[in-house]
């Protein structure tokens, strides 16, 4: 199980940039006038600090959770 699976987030970046690769590497569709994989990188590099955010705002509201759920003596444990 895992304990913080707001993180998941952070393997957004890493599909979209090296898992995704093989399938997008591609010229001929174009999209805005760019090669498709050119706009598949510049789509990466948007949303990167969309997917890092939504990692540290749901790593925020659970430390925010335990903090007030968690007695004085356990709020310092990992």
């Amino acid at each position: 199980m895992l304990k913080r699976p707001t993180l998941l987030w952070l393997l957004v970046p890493h599909v979209l940039y090296l898992g995704a690769l093989p399938l997008v590497n591609r010229v001929t569709p174009t999209v805005l006038g760019l090669p498709f994989l050119v706009f598949w990188m510049l789509l990466a590099t948007l949303l990167t600090p969309a997917s890092v955010w939504l990692a540290w705002r749901g790593d925020r509201k659970r430390a925010a959770r335990r903090a007030a759920g968690a007695p004085a003596g356990e709020r310092g444990a990992a």
